[in-house]
């Protein structure tokens, strides 16, 4: 990226973090003049070090600032069935998120059936996608379990295809004694326009274009009286096309993807138990000789513990798998077929991380990752397979602010 381009996002981003500042006493004005208006924000940046490969702009034995995050989000209710929301989102992820503004949901939300023991309505607009227990809150840094989420099934490198889509949403939600049972169903184009969609699945300098027909969205989700378990499932499919540019390598090719996650969460006074597992039926075809073709089941899971060890201290560890072929979990298949390193087909990693509430509004973070497999590099950031360490670890420390 040019140094003037560069400049441009930044100051971007700084411009809007500014904002947060000035309009967090507007927002206590505006709660005060309007019960029914709320405006909130968070900004964080976090420091990256690995031992070896390239996470979020971070080189060998560096330390990178290039992981930050700024966003607004403001919901207006017009009458007791209708709501305003939007939300506008600057992210810089090294080679994968420029630090661009850009509105990361904005919906109309009509609910028209409303009592006591339960609602039901539709969204239209920029909607988040409902993907396992944490994609429609994965943006806010104090609504993640740690700093970044598990990639077995929540990829930073894939993220602009899942994280929200424009169409609309169905919901249903029913409030009773033991719990609250809820179902929505969204119909929407997922966010294909970019650089930061189209690499993670054709590679790097490609000249064409991917399109996606509408992606539809179902989850269903269990939350306990007092939330004290949930329980989730998900289906979403994605039907995506190449096509080729101006002298092209690659021919008009398609990719279907078919993710269904299940999902389950404990909680506890001071603990909780959260596990995550996904089948992802994976089929790409007609790209031609020069492309990985054929059909494959991913499989990928986490288990994941927090212990509140003071109402300020809290300690993090998890174990996340992820492999694109279960029926060729070591890539060696793969390997034989493109001659890339088969630990690029798998990621294996133990997670240990701290969290501390300085106050309500601001949160430090410490996480390390232990790795095996580079399953979810983005190749933004590490553009030659050849130069990648199957073991590597990584160290993050993040500072978070909220209003």
């Amino acid at each position: 990226m040019c140094v003037c381009s560069r400049f441009a996002k930044t100051t971007a981003s700084i411009a809007l973090a500014g904002c947060l500042l000035s309009w967090h006493t507007a927002s206590h004005a505006l709660d005060l003049l309007d019960g029914d208006f709320q405006l909130h924000g968070f900004a964080s940046l976090t420091l990256v070090s690995t031992t070896d490969n390239n996470l979020f702009g971070q080189s060998d034995n560096q330390i990178s600032k290039d992981f930050s995050e700024v966003g607004v989000n403001a919901s207006w209710r017009l009458t007791p069935a209708l709501q305003l929301s939007g939300g506008l989102l600057s992210r810089r992820a090294g080679g994968t998120d420029d630090g661009g503004v850009r509105l990361d949901y904005g919906l109309l939300d009509w609910a028209p059936m409303s009592s006591e023991g339960g609602r039901a309505g539709i969204r239209m607009g920029r909607i988040k996608t409902a993907y396992g227990l944490y994609n429609t809150t994965r943006d806010v840094p104090f609504t993640r379990p740690s700093i970044i989420l598990p990639q077995s099934i929540y990829f930073e490198r894939t993220r602009n295809l899942t994280v929200s889509a424009d169409g609309a949403e169905v919901y249903v939600e029913r409030f009773g004694e033991g719990g609250t049972l809820s179902a929505s169903f969204a119909y929407g184009q997922p966010q294909t326009d970019t650089e930061a969609a189209k690499v993670p699945l054709v590679g790097l300098d490609r000249p064409g274009k991917l399109d996606s027909k509408l992606a539809p969205d179902l989850q269903i989700l269990y939350e306990g009286a007092g939330n004290s378990y949930r329980l989730a499932f998900t289906a979403l499919r994605l039907d995506l096309k190449y096509q080729p540019g101006y002298r092209d390598i690659l021919q008009a090719g398609r990719f279907r993807l078919t993710p269904l996650i299940f999902s389950a969460q404990y909680n506890a006074e001071n603990w909780s138990l959260t596990s995550e597992y996904a089948l992802r039926r994976t089929s790409i075809s007609d790209f031609g000789p020069y492309f990985y073709n054929g059909t494959f089941n991913g499989q990928s899971y986490y288990v994941q513990g927090t212990y509140r060890l003071t109402p300020q201290w809290e300690a993090l560890l998890r174990y996340d798998a992820f492999y694109a072929d279960q029926n060729d979990r070591d890539g060696k298949d793969f390997a034989a077929a493109t001659r890339l390193p088969g630990f690029t087909r798998f990621a294996k990693d133990w997670t240990v991380g701290l969290r501390f509430d300085v106050t309500p509004q601001f949160m430090l973070r410490a996480e390390a990752h232990f790795v095996d497999g580079t399953g979810f590099l983005a190749a933004q950031d590490n553009p030659n397979p050849q130069a990648l360490r199957r073991y590597w670890d990584n160290f993050m420390l993040q500072a978070s602010f909220r209003f």
